[in-house]
């Protein structure tokens, strides 16, 4: 999975976040005991775009309620949630770090969710389901800890249905050379392993998937990320948002991830396929 999956979950692994979380979520005026994928949005949608992105990917996978989504990497679980109260569909969510299954879990009782979203701590190399478990398999920004990338894309196809749909948000290697770290997935390049976009698709295609939509999102990545950047030199930080899960390094790593889409070090993309 990386030089140690280990390595990946101790990067991800924070303070005790669900404490934190809900801290951030009453000083930002909300009931917690009555919470919304809404009201968890800022902090819970853990990748590049935020909310929106997750919207954007929805709709170019055309998920309906009837679908049973798995989402590979679900971190904390924002999308799920947003998945499963939006549609109306079943997600299982996984994630190799175990604080982010439990958090997720938890999350999903506050938001009145867990009979549609349900979360397992297990490796995307591994993928604790049988064949053709799924309709739609989901991962955004999980691949870049990932060195065997066949693996990985092996097993999304193994557990969908035959004719189902891969749905991914990516970060991916630029063309501008080695990004700076620390970025959001890695402290160095130690755990971080990019491909191209090319490479991807390549893979891609391989492993047994077709194309269906793939959209180069690296302008509007870089745009939001001048947004957050100057928002962050011009005001305090609130009390619910990403740095709640970045830590410390927060400043640091906004300002790496604005220089590596300006030097173009880093391509974004979505893209949904089809099992052939």
């Amino acid at each position: 999975m990386s030089r140690s999956p280990q390595a990946v979950a101790e990067h991800y692994k924070k303070r005790a976040l669900d404490d934190v979380i809900l801290a951030a979520l009453k000083a930002a005026g909300k009931d917690i005991e009555h919470l919304t994928p809404d009201d968890l949005a800022p902090v819970d949608e853990f990748h590049s775009g935020g909310r929106n992105t997750t919207v954007r990917l929805a709709q170019l996978a055309q998920i309906n309620g009837s679908e049973r989504v798995l989402d590979v990497g679900c971190g904390i679980g924002g999308p799920s949630r947003f998945l499963a109260s939006k549609f109306g569909c079943q997600v299982t969510g996984l994630d190799f770090t175990a604080e982010f299954v439990a958090l997720a879990a938890m999350l999903a009782q506050r938001t009145r969710l867990a009979d549609k979203v349900t979360y397992r701590q297990g490796d995307a190399l591994d993928l604790p389901f049988a064949d053709a478990s799924f309709d739609i398999v989901w991962s955004q920004n999980a691949a870049m800890n990932i060195a065997d990338r066949d693996r990985l894309y092996g097993e999304m196809r193994r557990v969908l249905v035959p004719g189902g749909r891969l749905a991914l948000q990516e970060i991916a290697a630029g063309p501008g050379g080695e990004p700076f770290y620390p970025a959001p997935w890695a402290d160095d390049k130690s755990i971080s392993f990019l491909s191209t976009p090319h490479a991807t698709r390549a893979a891609l295609e391989r492993i047994g998937f077709r194309v269906i939509a793939w959209q180069d999102t690296t302008q509007e990545a870089l745009e939001q990320q001048m947004a957050r950047t100057k928002a962050l030199e011009s005001a305090s930080l609130p009390p619910l948002g990403l740095h709640i899960l970045i830590g410390e390094a927060f400043p640091t790593v906004t300002k790496n991830m604005l220089r590596n889409l300006q030097e173009q070090r880093l391509k974004l993309f979505n893209a949904v396929l089809q099992r052939a």
